[in-house]
């Protein structure tokens, strides 16, 4: 979170803009419910991959004012928290390539709108908006359609941080892929199961990001005083 150097050599921090548009911060009532859900969320970098796509949700929300924030802000944060009560070993069975098991994308779902339930009861939060994030959650990877626009905003936020720097690094890990396979397999999995334009032209943005990352002209640029670039 820091420079490793100052080539300016001075400090130009008084012109930079305390709240500036597009920097989001997380707000107290969604911080309380995090607190409860967090250790819900310690399974397969669940708990990064949420703040990352609570982050995007945000960002689509803005594009969205007759969406209400409200029961797509919760229902991002909880949205997976059912992966807990899938046995560990089993967890990354249920989305790996040429194979899955739905039977467990299905259990996490129906677990995690049970869990989420009582995180909000604990939470205090508003009873009346309940009952549709809880709708969200308990479909939101095998339902193929969108029950309404907060549950488009959450499957896209979701699908959308496949693409993220943090989504693939994750990827990678999770099967053991080259940055080149873990792009392409998001990219197959993301473009064209997306329901907001907004969605639609952050994913193909980060698409191109990550393309740009793998060509040997941008490779050659990491190349260290050996020669050798980083693998991808």
């Amino acid at each position: 979170m820091r420079a490793a150097a100052n080539h300016h050599g001075r400090d130009v921090a008084a012109s930079i803009e305390a709240d500036p548009e597009g920097v989001i911060a997380l707000e107290p009532r969604l911080a309380a419910i995090w607190d409860r859900a967090a250790p819900f969320l310690r399974v397969r970098d669940n708990d990064a991959h949420t703040l990352y796509a609570l982050g995007l949700a945000q960002a689509l929300l803005d594009s969205h004012p007759e969406a209400d924030a409200a029961v797509v802000l919760p229902a991002i944060m909880l949205h997976d928290v059912g992966w807990s009560q899938v046995p560990p070993d089993e967890v990354l069975q249920a989305i790996a390539p040429g194979g899955g098991r739905p039977d467990l994308v299905l259990l996490h779902e129906k677990e995690g709108a049970r869990l989420a339930a009582q995180i909000l009861a604990d939470s205090g939060y508003d009873p009346g908006k309940v009952p549709a994030i809880l709708d969200i959650i308990d479909g939101h990877d095998s339902r193929r359609e969108a029950l309404s626009i907060e549950d488009a905003i959450v499957k896209d936020a979701d699908k959308t941080w496949r693409l993220s720097p943090h989504g693939i690094d994750t990827v990678m890990d999770w099967f053991g892929l080259d940055r080149g396979q873990a792009l392409r397999l998001c990219s197959q999995r993301v473009h064209g199961h997306l329901f907001t334009a907004e969605a639609r032209t952050m994913a193909r943005a980060l698409s191109a990001l990550e393309s740009v990352t793998l060509w040997p002209q941008r490779q050659r640029l990491l190349e260290g005083p050996t020669g050798s670039a980083s693998p991808v």
